[in-house]
This record gives structure tokens, sequence and C-alpha cells, in this order.
């Protein structure tokens, strides 16, 4: 994961409205060789972020976004360019994750949810957005990484 002196933002996110914002700002970002790394606690939000990451990305909000729990790895042909979509929930840390064309993966864009099964894998420049849901409904969001692009996601509309 990235060190300390990364730079970082923290936000709360309402509503689902408002994390589909964050992804749009997300997404308007993204080029190939990003990694964008998704933790927090079951239910924390992680996969409807992705999947709102997705669909801005590949320009449809009604673009059909399966969780990756069980195939592990989904992927998405977007005017971005490739976008694979991990979940790393019921995967064991160590080589075997070489097996899931990780080292592929990492040349287009890729979202991975529970990215501490990466372990030694984890990518020093992704952007890490950290969940924490409230039982009001209410998430707190924390991004660090990305020192060059993290200041733009709340530049834009």
């Amino acid at each position: 994961m990235t060190g300390s002196t990364s730079p970082s933002l923290d936000l709360q996110l309402h509503t689902l409205d408002e994390t589909e914002a964050l992804a749009g700002r997300i997404a308007a970002q993204l080029c190939p060789g990003d990694v964008v790394l998704l933790s927090g606690p079951l239910g924390a939000g992680k996969s409807a972020l992705a999947r709102a990451v997705i669909r801005a990305a590949s320009g449809d909000p009604t673009l059909d976004v399966p969780s990756p729990s069980f195939t592990l790895v989904q992927s998405y042909e977007t005017p971005k360019g490739m976008v694979h979509h991990y979940d790393l929930w019921r995967v064991e840390p160590g080589p075997d994750l070489r097996e899931l064309g990780l080292d592929d993966a990492f040349n287009d864009i890729t979202l991975i949810e529970w990215p501490d099964r990466l372990e030694a894998y984890t990518p020093a420049d992704a952007l890490e957005i950290t969940l924490n849901p409230h039982a009001d409904g209410l998430r707190d969001a924390r991004l660090s990484g990305w020192p060059d692009r993290l200041h733009r996601l709340m530049d834009q509309p």
C-alpha cells in the first residue's frame, strides 16, 4: 500500500447518487496502467463504487456489471481501454495470484476489491479507496495515492 506521505482525501457519501458522482470523477481520470484498490468491510459499497466507475468509463449508465465474486474477474471494453474488475475476497494471498492475469491487467485499467490479498503484488502507484459504512447508510471514503491527480477528483463537477 502507499506510504504515509501519500496525499489523502476524506469524503462522506450520503447517497448512491453521491457515490456515482465520485465514480464519474474517478472514471474521468482513468488511463491505461491505472489501478484502483477498493477496501472496506462486507457491505461497505465497494462493488457499487466499482460498478459505477465501470459504467462511467464505458459511457453506458445501464451497462450490466455483475459482481466478480465467483468469476474473480470481469473485463469490459470501454472508450478508455480495457477495464478489469477483480474481487479477491475468496482468493488466498500468494504467488497463485499471478494465475489471475494480474500482470497483464495492470497494463490496462484495473479495479480490485479486497486488495489486502495482493500483499507484495500491490502496485505502489494505485489509487486506494477505503469505504467505511455507518448504520444510517452514510459512508466515509478515504482516497489516497495518485499524488499528481487526487486533487483533480474534487475539482471536477
